[in-house]
């Protein structure tokens, strides 16, 4: 199986169109269906179904796909890394980052370091812990940013200086808005939208006894999605401070929890990585600048 045949697949899974793919790809129409025919005939099993003027993946092709998007990218990483080698003045980093205002942190950080390196590419991915970890495992990242205690037997990490806190975001009309908190005992039987994560490994230990009082309305993995259905009064919002537009033209209003939740950030990187000199160097300039605050 070649990097290139899998690369064809992945155009063709993309446009759902075999003319679409090869003009992109600069290939003639027959060379890319000779070349998928022949990955068929590889794995023994049918990746397409071919209709009038479109193509769909069968399940096989969808799990192809899924694996693939990952190889090509570590090929493509990989790549980039040898030919930045002797590169003095830049090279690419890969980032994975959870949702949080001190994300800016990080980014303030990046700014510097591309005065420093101004052939710098970087390159972001968000999501929650479970999917940045995931492809910082595959080695598809050089770091990630996640809202929990990392793993110390996998990962290096450096605590971000500051600390988010957990609040509800609630209609500004509703009642609960002109508390100053918000207790278990308020949220007890209401609608409420939460990040499955945060809602297992936060909102439990943090409501005790009392979570069973607790209903998840839906669960959302974006903050902004939730506040849009919060907005609309079909529940309340739990989720971090400062990720969500509370102004008072928004129609929300975010009151922190109490007992306060607090939730610390962490940029982590795998223990036994080999980090390439531009990574090497932004974090030991992250170090610095972080415990300098």
């Amino acid at each position: 199986m070649e990097i290139r045949t899998l690369r064809y697949f992945l155009a063709v899974a993309r446009e759902e169109n075999m003319t679409k793919a090869a003009e992109l790809l600069h290939v003639t129409q027959p060379t890319l269906s000779k070349a998928l025919k022949a990955l068929e005939e590889e794995l023994g099993k049918k990746l397409f179904t071919r209709r009038s003027f479109s193509i769909a993946l069968t399940e096989e092709g969808v799990l192809l796909r899924d694996r693939a998007e990952d190889l090509v990218l570590m090929v493509d990483k990989i790549e980039k890394e040898f030919l930045s080698l002797n590169d003095i003045t830049g090279g690419d980093l890969y980032f994975g980052l959870a949702e949080s205002y001190q994300i800016r942190y990080l980014a303030r950080e990046i700014r510097e370091f591309k005065k420093l390196y101004p052939g710098l590419q970087y390159h972001i991915t968000s999501g929650d812990t479970e999917q940045v970890t995931e492809k910082l495992d595959k080695g598809l990242l050089d770091f990630a940013v996640i809202c929990e205690m990392p793993d110390e037997r996998k990962y290096h990490s450096i605590p971000f200086p500051e600390a988010d806190y957990f609040g509800a975001a609630i209609p500004s009309d509703s009642g609960l808005a002109k508390k100053d908190a918000v207790t278990v005992d308020d949220l007890a039987g209401l609608p409420l939208f939460c990040s499955e994560q945060s809602w297992e490994n936060d909102i439990r230990p943090w409501a005790k006894e009392k979570f069973p009082r607790l209903r998840l309305e839906g669960s959302f993995r974006l903050a902004y999605n939730g506040s849009m259905f919060a907005k609309e009064g079909l529940g309340i919002l739990l989720t971090l401070n400062n990720l969500i537009d509370t102004s008072p033209e928004s129609g929300l209003t975010f009151r922190p929890l109490f007992p306060p939740l607090e939730m610390k950030m962490y940029l982590i990187w795998n223990k036994y990585q080999s980090f390439t000199p531009i990574a090497e160097r932004f974090m030991k300039q992250v170090q610095t600048s972080f415990a300098g605050r």
